[in-house]
């Protein structure tokens, strides 16, 4: 079996924002009914966080729970416990209708900081970030793609798309992030 490696090894940019790829990050998604209770607890046990919210992140001691539909929660747990984590899950909820995937190397995540990260996350995603809270999440596009984001704190986002469009999302923020292409909407 073969090492996994990041989907964008050391990328890195600076322009209008400051992109990173974030490396090898787990991430498991996780669908039932979020209204169970025995679902909260193995979350919580899982990640340390509470039950997100509708179009919620929530941060524990190690690791995120993000609200992506009515039945669907990505969890983002250190890439190498992900296995660990599922299995922990598929335990926890054993009679629960619940299904656990590791999708860590189907995904590729992209930070965005700086003050202009509105500005360019909206060149891309038909989203409007004006009232867009820290802590929200949208699922979207990016460009021509699917992809989920949130906001980290005032400056800083997080993108996940599929890894295999990866390096088109990473080449597409690098080219709306240029200097010169400052639009100034969201200062």
């Amino acid at each position: 079996m073969s090492e996994a490696v990041s989907a964008l090894p050391h990328a890195h940019y600076s322009g209008l924002v400051d992109l990173a790829e974030a490396g090898l990050t787990g991430m498991i998604t996780l669908r039932g009914d979020l209204s169970s209770g025995k679902l909260a607890e193995a979350v919580h046990a899982a990640t340390g966080a509470a039950m997100p919210a509708v179009r919620r992140i929530e941060t524990g001691a190690t690791g995120r729970a993000a609200w992506m539909s009515p039945d669907e929660l990505l969890l983002i747990v250190p890439y190498h416990q992900a296995p660990d984590v599922v299995a922990g899950l598929e335990a926890a909820l054993a009679g629960e209708f619940a299904l656990a995937a590791d999708v860590s190397d189907a995904r590729a995540m992209v930070t965005i900081t700086g003050p202009q990260a509105r500005d360019v996350l909206a060149k891309i995603c038909p989203v409007d970030f004006a009232g867009f809270a820290v802590g929200e999440v949208r699922r979207t596009r990016a460009a021509q793609v699917a992809a989920a984001l949130w906001r980290e704190d005032d400056d800083r986002w997080s993108l996940v798309c599929f890894r295999s469009v990866s390096q088109y999302v990473w080449d597409t923020l690098r080219t709306v992030s240029q200097p010169g292409g400052t639009v100034g909407l969201y200062r």
